[in-house]
């Protein structure tokens, strides 16, 4: 094999373990971010390698990554956990994420443009529809989408990315103490700040934000939900039928 060929075979591999980390590491970030994954659930490496058709190394790299940011805890001799915020990390994350989407915010109204605003409109009239129907997953994902959604208005990628990690690490404190059958948001309050979005009303859209951040924590509370799933189905890889947590809650 020629130097040139050898060099191109090696970029192709290398393409093909940064897709597939990629792919795993998103199917772990949205089964957080949709409350199918909460905290304390096992993440074993052999059951991860069959699932996605990897050896360790690939799952082992995927899974450093997460534990860097937050999402995953990685236990000596016992393998990875979906990380578990205490009390006193959740009032620094709502802290935190009440500082960066006010400023996220407040640019939004600035930048935002007319296209925007009916996306905006849009994605609110998604929710509204998600929580008649009483689709869980998809209210949860809205839901966080809608902040995010924002933040990619503000033209801010260094606050995005923030955004993005304390959203997930929400998620996170959703899956342990929000009480079951709770949207993450409540539409009501994103139509606000929508509004104060589409009226160039800076305080009012930053003051809406921080009531709802802080109405968001208010409502986390200390029981604990625990699924009944297989990982593949918490992954959303296998499809799955009704199950004894869905009857009990009325799904």
């Amino acid at each position: 094999m020629s130097a040139k060929a050898g060099a191109a075979t090696a970029e192709k591999n290398a393409g093909d373990d940064t897709d597939i980390n990629a792919r795993i590491y998103q199917s772990i970030f949205d089964g957080v971010m949709n409350h199918r994954l909460i905290p304390g659930t096992k993440l074993p490496e052999p059951e991860l390698c069959q699932l996605f058709g990897v050896g360790r190394a690939v799952v082992r790299r995927v899974l450093e990554k997460l534990a860097y940011d937050g999402i995953v805890v990685l236990r000596p001799n016992k393998g990875a956990v979906i990380a578990e915020p205490s009390p006193e990390e959740t009032r620094e994350i709502f802290e935190a994420r009440r500082s960066v989407e006010r400023m996220l915010v407040e640019l939004a109204v600035q930048r935002a443009s007319a296209t925007d605003i009916k996306a905006l409109r849009q994605q609110l009239a998604s929710e509204h529809d998600a929580m008649h129907r009483y689709d869980q997953p998809s209210w949860a994902t809205l839901a966080s989408g809608f902040h995010m959604r924002i933040a990619a208005l503000a033209g801010n990628s260094i606050l995005q990315n923030f955004l993005k990690e304390l959203v997930s690490r929400c998620s996170l404190i959703v899956g342990v103490y929000e009480p079951p059958g709770h949207a993450p948001c409540e539409h009501a309050e994103h139509a606000a700040i929508v509004d104060c979005i589409e009226a160039r009303d800076s305080a009012g859209a930053m003051g809406h934000m921080e009531a709802h951040l802080r109405d968001l924590e208010e409502r986390i509370e200390t029981s604990r939900m625990r699924g009944e799933k297989s990982l593949g189905q918490l992954l959303g890889i296998i499809e799955h039928a009704t199950t004894n947590q869905a009857a009990r809650h009325g799904n």
